[in-house]
């Protein structure tokens, strides 16, 4: 296939430097002029997608995918799919769709989890909303770039279930780190709490794989000095959408909202930008009772 692919950041440099690797002729487009192994970049957003049987964008937010759905989408093939594997509000990834529909394109919201690392070694996770013809032409992508795609429902599901599992995602690391904490003020050795929880109720994601205590669980960001694998701002940004989407659609999720705020506040007032979402647990660490 010959493959668009708009924007080339962290994230989708090495989903495209795989697409390559697998054979396809992948035209890359990013306004930063970053580049990715095995694809011939361009210089016009226009000319990554004119000919493409696909094409993929991963963009910020969704003011962005609207901007270039509007430029991508008139310059592209009849019959073509466009697949966004951005995080957006579901709004905007719904507006895509349906552009792309007047022009008579093909389109799948698909944003991923598993971070750049799932992204080089291509084990992401697809959740996808579009219709089953769009999925169907997509899914060969998401098997290279990717170990699982989940066909989620209509355009913005996709966008849909991402912003429900990282609201579950910011709300479990937070409770993990404070458990973490109180631990340590009760006098527990975290690798004795770490043996009860990872085997009992407790047992998480975030406790289990993503462990926010150095030296305990399996190797995670907390081994690294929290560099991010996650950033905290990133969980910022899929909270205050959860938000958005549950103020939309006048759904109660109270635990989500206060997740959203201890973000904002570990990001916007402390030091808790460029640091892993997991940073939470040393800052715990130095609250007390009343903050």
């Amino acid at each position: 296939m010959i493959i668009g692919f708009i924007g080339l950041g962290n994230m989708g440099a090495p989903m495209a430097a795989n697409l390559a690797t697998a054979g396809h002729d992948v035209i890359g487009f990013d306004v930063a002029g970053t580049s990715a192994r095995g694809v011939q970049n361009v210089g016009n957003i226009t000319d990554a997608v004119k000919d493409a049987d696909a094409v993929i964008t991963m963009l910020p937010n969704g003011a962005i995918l609207r901007a270039v759905a509007d430029d991508i989408l008139p310059a592209m093939k009849k019959g073509a799919v466009h697949i966004d594997c951005s995080t957006v509000d579901v709004d905007s990834a719904r507006a895509a769709g349906d552009a792309a529909n007047k022009h008579g394109i093909l389109s799948v919201d698909a944003p991923v989890s598993g971070g750049v690392g799932g992204a080089e070694n291509g084990t992401l996770t697809f959740m996808a909303g579009g219709s089953a013809d769009a999925f169907a032409l997509a899914a060969p992508l998401f098997e290279i770039m990717g170990q699982k795609a989940v066909h989620c429902g209509d355009i913005g599901a996709g966008q849909s279930a991402k912003i429900c599992n990282n609201m579950i995602l910011g709300i479990t690391m937070i409770g993990t780190c404070e458990a973490f904490a109180l631990a340590d003020k009760l006098g527990l050795d975290r690798q004795k709490m770490f043996d009860v929880v990872s085997t009992s109720s407790g047992y998480s994601w975030t406790m289990n794989a993503y462990c926010p205590a150095p030296g305990v669980g399996p190797t995670s960001p907390a081994d690294n000095d929290y560099k991010p694998g996650f950033a905290a701002e990133l969980m910022l940004k899929d909270l205050r959408l959860s938000q958005q989407a549950a103020q939309a659609s006048d759904a109660a999720t109270p635990m989500g909202q206060a997740a959203t705020e201890l973000y904002e506040q570990f990001v916007e007032q402390e030091d808790g930008m460029g640091r892993d979402f997991s940073a939470m647990l040393p800052r715990f660490e130095k609250l007390g009772r009343n903050g």
